[in-house]
């Protein structure tokens, strides 16, 4: 699509949405729009925690179902994966209604049966990121503790895991703990430079799967949040643990990205269509409501008002000091 076509298109969209939007994805490098999908509304969301990455473009299904599409890195891909500014991105799904949320990454691989251009739905993560990135909705005068022993929603993982015969190219395979029979490990670390090798086989002595920048703390506020959270990573490299290959380039990285784009939108759309029926059934996307009411720490006469107030454009109604 031209410039000023997609220009005039958006000019085109509605500002505002008044209906119901249940799943929401985040797209990651590589995928920055979802084919096969009839945009409606574009919205622009303002957070106490700020603006988040992008607007939010709501699309319908052919059959009228609701999906909105964030970009994590911006619309021009202008933001360190540092600078995410994951807390308002979402909150902003949140406050549409959001239950689900399918986030898409690119990754690296750090296992041999893993090469570049399959997919994996991990189950597991290992956090790397240096502690310069909120993770939290809760702050000083407002203490919660979410259990995170299952970051990813099972039930997701297993419906993705129908779906691996999609994938188009030589011997591309999606990868899941149903489909290998195994914990399949993302590590987060901070980037935006890639690991080293001794970085690299570090994170394969742990166990490690494939390696991202993106996964914390996206997982832990979804999770906060009460939304039903699972990532698919596309691999584009194998990192830089191997020292009879070359350790990764962004040449590397780029050329596959644009065979995992295709992969991801079929996939993206088969995933929709059959997790549209579960979620209006309410099979997906409920495990989590009510979790986070009684997961406070802090007595109610330690409560910041100013605090409650921002909480409750997460959950209006939860709190309540008098």
């Amino acid at each position: 699509m031209s410039v000023h076509r997609e220009a005039v298109e958006t000019a085109k969209l509605a500002t505002t949405f008044s209906e119901p939007v249940h799943l929401g994805i985040i797209g990651g490098t590589g995928l920055y729009h979802l084919a096969s999908l009839t945009p409606v509304a574009r919205l622009t969301i303002s957070t106490p925690w700020g603006a988040p990455s992008s607007s939010i473009t709501i699309s319908k299904t052919s059959t009228g179902f609701n999906v909105a599409f964030l970009a994590r890195h911006g619309i021009h891909h202008d933001l360190l994966p540092t600078n995410v500014p994951s807390t308002a991105n979402i909150a902003a799904l949140k406050s549409i209604g959001v239950k689900v949320i399918i986030a898409f990454s690119a990754v690296g691989s750090l296992q041999q049966d893993i090469p570049p251009r399959d997919f994996v739905v991990p189950n597991q993560i290992i956090d790397r990121t240096k502690g310069i990135r909120n993770s939290t909705f809760f702050e000083r005068g407002f203490v919660a503790h979410a259990g995170f022993g299952e970051p990813f929603d099972p039930k997701l993982s297993a419906l993705i895991s129908e779906f691996g015969h999609v994938l188009e190219g030589d011997d591309v395979k999606l990868h899941s703990k149903q489909l290998d029979g195994k914990d399949l490990t993302v590590v987060c670390m901070e980037g935006p430079v890639f690991s080293t090798r001794a970085e690299s086989r570090l994170y394969q002595s742990w166990g490690g799967s494939i390696i991202n920048m993106s996964v914390i703390p996206e997982a832990k506020l979804a999770r906060e949040a009460e939304i039903s959270y699972q990532m698919i990573c596309m691999s584009t490299d194998y990192d830089a643990w191997r020292e009879e290959a070359e350790p990764v380039t962004v040449e590397t990285v780029v050329g596959n990205l644009k065979a995992n784009s295709a992969n991801a939108n079929k996939l993206a759309i088969e995933v929709i269509n059959k997790l549209e029926h579960e979620i209006v059934n309410g099979n997906i996307g409920n495990d989590l409501a009510g979790s986070m009411k009684m997961a406070v720490s802090t007595s109610p006469h330690g409560v910041k008002r100013e605090l409650l107030e921002k909480m409750h454009f997460l959950f209006p109604g939860y709190w309540e000091v008098e």
